[in-house]
């Protein structure tokens, strides 16, 4: 188990991503370009899949709370770094490399949380919906606006799409228009809304929260909980019999059962 990240370019207090471990084994990934508003920029999206890389590869892993210094959480990809590679292989290589790592966040055992300070746009919105869990700021916006500059958001709609309802999503897709994170609350893209000055606390509170459940259970529901959106319902019912019964044949299950019925607080492991 180690305290901070393993020596990497990412944890340079001048890197565009700062990555730190603590004791309990909750990443911290933060975006560190508030002049350039976070963008996912190639050195951003590399930092970033490496980090995951090193999340996934962490055994004692419980959480990663994705944040942002700055105002911005993230403005999406990098348009003048786009625009200075006009070539349709680049874009492809581009939007193959973001899609691995949004992938790659959602195969990740642990949850990831987004702590959303400020604006989320574009590939920004996306990793937002990416997120198993999101807390956003009451000075939060999201908008998935590429269509400004003639560029439908199709990646980030596949996200979208599967955070909020299809019209809802639509509507910002085609008009590129904003939405407060009140009403990124209500259609489903974030969890909570608070004040800026208590979103620490509410990030921590969902912290504790989950670090005080069994990892194996939530590694385990995790991952059952994707493949059965993604199916047919008597398949998804299938999948998730059998998980429900891999995971009650786990120590944690058993012993948390048991204390239920002796009325006490379960034993588990830290």
């Amino acid at each position: 188990m180690f305290d901070q990240a393993p020596p990497s370019p990412t944890t340079a207090d001048d890197a565009v991503l700062l990555h730190a471990r603590d004791a309990r084994g909750v990443h911290t990934l933060t975006f560190n370009n508030p002049r350039g508003f976070n963008v996912l920029s190639e050195a951003m999206l590399a930092a970033l899949q490496a980090a995951v890389d090193a999340v996934a590869a962490d055994a004692q892993a419980r959480l990663v709370v994705i944040a942002a210094n700055g105002k911005a959480f993230c403005a999406g990809h990098d348009l003048k770094q786009m625009r200075a590679s006009p070539e349709l292989g680049y874009y492809q290589k581009l939007f193959a490399q973001c899609s691995r790592l949004m992938l790659a966040i959602r195969h990740l055992e642990v949850p990831v949380i987004a702590r959303v300070q400020g604006l989320a746009t574009a590939a920004g919105c996306q990793l937002v919906a990416q997120c198993d869990l999101a807390v956003a700021s009451d000075k939060a916006s999201f908008g998935v606006n590429g269509i400004d500059v003639g560029l439908f958001c199709a990646t980030p709609g596949v996200a979208l799409s599967r955070n909020i309802l299809p019209k809802q999503a639509m509507e910002m897709l085609l008009t590129g228009d904003f939405i407060s994170a009140e009403e990124a609350r209500a259609r489903g893209l974030v969890n909570r809304v608070v004040t800026a000055d208590a979103l620490d606390a509410a990030v921590e509170a969902l912290v504790e929260r989950i670090l005080a459940k069994p990892r194996e259970a939530i590694a385990m529901g995790k991952a059952l909980f994707y493949r059965q959106l993604e199916t047919g319902i008597a398949s998804a019912y299938q999948l998730a019999g059998q998980t429900m019964a891999c995971n009650m044949a786990l120590d944690v299950a058993q012993e948390g059962v048991q204390a239920f019925i002796d009325k006490r607080a379960p034993a588990w492991r830290p």
